[in-house]
């Protein structure tokens, strides 16, 4: 399985960076990618002079050539940040609809208790437009996560590995269904 794996942070050491590389060593892909959103702010003035910029349409292809998106998001104010959302703006305003049928798991990782329960749930309505094949149940959910990821950047609690690699199966299955 290719994966594509997308941090909603752009923190080189993120705990959700480390969410998402967790999940691609638990679930065994044949192939990893890692996204990179550091694109400027959507703006239909700069997408009418330029065009769509050269960052996005990466991700766009990166979406068509996985076989399946691993998506982690911090939670910020209740939500996805806001560097998750202007991606997913931008990957709209293009032609290519690279989520159509996509396979896609979230998972967030957050020092706050709730591990990003109220980013997931705000991440799904985002996705919905895009008509991925978002998986439900099996939710990653890691509070605290500060404390949890070891010095390699693997999960310390057995629960947690528990939960990412039944997350990362179910992402398999779903591929292969």
């Amino acid at each position: 399985m290719k994966l594509l794996g997308i941090s909603g942070s752009l923190r080189a050491d993120s705990l959700n960076r480390k969410l998402i590389r967790e999940a691609a060593r638990l679930g065994d892909v044949d192939q990893y990618v890692e996204a990179d959103l550091d694109f400027p702010l959507y703006n239909g003035d700069v997408e009418e002079a330029s065009g769509v910029p050269a960052k996005v349409q990466e991700l766009v292809d990166q979406v068509k050539a996985a076989d399946a998106v691993a998506i982690s998001t911090p939670e910020y104010n209740k939500a996805i940040s806001g560097v998750l959302k202007n991606a997913l703006d931008w990957v709209s305003r293009t032609k290519d609809a690279p989520w159509g049928d996509k396979p896609v798991a979230i998972m967030s990782a957050t020092a706050g208790r709730s591990g990003g329960e109220r980013a997931q749930s705000s991440l799904r309505l985002c996705m919905v437009p895009f008509r991925a094949r978002v998986l439900s149940g099996s939710e990653v959910l890691v509070g605290g996560a500060m404390n949890e990821f070891d010095e390699n950047g693997y999960l310390k609690s057995d629960s947690y590995v528990k939960f990412l690699t039944e997350l990362m199966e179910a992402l398999k299955a779903e591929v292969n269904r």
